[in-house]
């Protein structure tokens, strides 16, 4: 079993920064792909970042150039440093570990975490 704990969001105003964390355990293969994903009040969830276990990235257009994600493997923790907020970020932001394991697709979330940009 494997789970993630997200921590590090909160309020913040428009134009400013937060860094969410991503812990893993448990039982994880070192070949998996981590990312954060976001849902807002009556949208779909969507992927904001993604990062490979050979640091490949993958972003949103709506994110790029203001959100980094990044991963420390020793810790098996996955970063998203969000910068030039916008009230449109506002959502609860997902973490999310998907892998392959005796040829099967395993995928966990962690809890959310909620993230508001408000003046």
């Amino acid at each position: 079993q494997v789970q993630l704990v997200e921590s590090g969001g909160g309020l913040a105003q428009p134009g400013g920064s937060l860094r969410l964390s991503c812990a893993a355990s448990g039982s994880i293969s070192s070949t998996n792909t981590m990312g954060w994903y976001r849902q807002a009040p009556g949208k779909q969830r969507e992927l904001v970042a993604a990062i490979t276990s050979n640091n490949s990235t993958n972003y949103s257009t709506s994110v790029k150039g203001r959100f980094t994600i990044s991963r420390d493997k020793s810790k098996n923790t996955v970063y998203l440093q969000m910068n030039s907020l916008k009230p449109d970020d506002t959502a609860v932001y997902y973490c999310n570990t998907a892998f392959i394991r005796l040829f099967r697709r395993e995928e966990y979330w962690g809890q959310g975490i909620q993230v508001t940009v408000s003046s």
